[in-house]
């Protein structure tokens, strides 16, 4: 069983919080804007890193980070990407993505709105984890936990880790 940590939309704020809420994880998920190298690093550090680069991020972070991720963890296909839409409003990148690597769990970010639905056509599960960070029009920053055990995607939990301010 792979424990994941899966997080988004950082925009250079990383709460001390996800330290223990990813304190159990084997792997960190970053689906993109982290928007600077010492989330990066802080998080590299942390545990193991996976992720892509945001609208945002600048060309530093795009040398540790592709554009599109796609990867197997145990036997679930993984595509990420940091703005794909969502089912059925599909980004026009994104779907032809899916089409081609026919992944199991498609994760985005961007939209800085968690959400978790199952599309049926396409056959797979999209998780956005919302935004980790201060910036932007959101009230609650989120981050996701999971695992996955062979090819199952299980035991989903959101975290909520306070209002948008950095303050509160």
């Amino acid at each position: 069983m792979t424990r994941i940590g899966l997080l988004s939309d950082t925009h250079s704020y990383l709460d001390e919080k996800i330290f223990h809420h990813f304190a159990n994880v084997d792997e960190i998920w970053h689906a993109g804007d982290v928007g600077n190298i010492e989330v990066y690093e802080k998080l590299a550090a942390f545990k193991p890193l996976k992720g892509v680069y945001g609208n945002i991020d600048d060309s530093l972070m795009m040398q540790y980070f592709p554009r599109v991720s796609e990867f197997t963890c145990e036997e679930v296909r993984v595509l990420i990407t940091h703005i794909g839409g969502y089912p059925p409003k599909y980004n026009p990148q994104s779907l032809p993505l899916i089409q081609l690597y026919r992944p199991q769990l498609f994760i985005t970010g961007h939209s800085h709105i968690l959400k978790i639905m199952y599309d049926n056509a396409n056959q797979v599960l999209h998780m956005n984890p919302g935004a980790a960070g201060t910036h932007g029009w959101h009230q609650q920053r989120t981050i996701v936990r999971f695992n996955i055990h062979g090819n199952n995607i299980q035991d989903c939990e959101v975290i909520e880790l306070g209002h948008r301010s950095a303050n509160q």
